[in-house]
């Protein structure tokens, strides 16, 4: 019981990572990024061949990820999302824009890198054990790292003047315009932090799982299933998705080793939105 305690808490650190990325973007834009675990694909890529090819130090790589990743946000927002925003009302536009990233980026990743399965030397070698439970240490620093990242997102958010301007973007971009908040220069930012977070959590997954090019399909499944049971476009639901979803997660795998875990997950979350659809932590429109 402990070990499957410990396995939902590294996996809910990382998903909780995913999933702020994706209700980031949701807050401030109204837009589903079905390409975001894609992203997250990228950033193990980058990680693969700064630490795993190049043999850069590991913090390099996780800093490669996070601004190459950041990068490609940027580009999303700039040549992509804001045109289409600019000129369409209908919300399917960005849906479909969002689909058609995702399967992009997908295939230029299978053109690029093949279907090979790709990983990486241990960072840290070495398990601890602590009661009936073992513990690598290559999963606790996943864990470490996972937990300083969203400290330092929700630090940013709450005390730091763009965090702020996103907060109130998010609230009622109309407004906040009015009141002198660049928003366009705003949204390009939150894109950049949506795509980062998603990338650094793709550079915690290679060392101890690897990365492969068809990865991002599951990974967005993953991100939309925290976000519908947090609440769309709320931070601390997106966290406390995350956990929920990674311990959900290991305690299926312990009781269904069979493979009926998601089965079963998606079962629960069918009935859990006919009776909460705006999710744990969502606001009703």
């Amino acid at each position: 019981m402990e070990q499957v305690l410990w396995n939902g808490l590294y996996t809910g650190m990382q998903y909780a990572l995913v999933a702020l990325g994706l209700t980031l973007i949701f807050a401030l834009m109204n837009v589903m990024n079905f390409a975001h675990g894609q992203l997250y694909m990228l950033g193990g890529f980058v990680t693969y061949y700064v630490y795993g090819m190049m043999k850069l130090p590991y913090p390099v790589a996780i800093a490669a990820s996070a601004l190459s990743l950041a990068a490609v946000g940027v580009l999303f927002q700039v040549f992509l999302f804001k045109p289409v925003l600019r000129y369409s009302l209908r919300e399917e536009s960005s849906m479909l824009l969002s689909a058609g990233t995702a399967t992009f980026l997908e295939s230029l990743a299978l053109i690029f890198f093949g279907e090979k399965h790709r990983g990486v030397p241990a960072v840290v070698n070495g398990v601890y054990r602590i009661g009936n439970a073992f513990l690598p240490k290559g999963r606790l620093l996943v864990i470490a790292l996972a937990f300083a990242f969203i400290g330092i997102f929700i630090l940013f958010m709450r005390y730091t003047k763009p965090g702020r301007a996103l907060r109130a973007m998010a609230q009622d971009a109309p407004t906040a315009r009015l009141m002198g908040i660049n928003v366009d220069r705003y949204a390009v930012l939150g894109w950049a932090l949506a795509a980062l977070l998603a990338g650094v959590a793709g550079s915690l997954l290679v060392p101890i799982s690897g990365v492969d090019s068809g990865i991002g399909n599951g990974i967005s499944i993953k991100a939309f299933i925290m976000v519908m049971i947090g609440g769309a476009g709320a931070v601390s639901g997106a966290l406390l998705g995350g956990f929920i979803l990674g311990m959900l997660e290991a305690w299926g795998y312990y009781l269904f080793p069979g493979g009926e875990t998601y089965l079963i997950i998606f079962v629960g979350l069918m009935i859990f939105l006919s009776l909460r659809p705006n999710g744990l932590m969502g606001k009703s429109s």
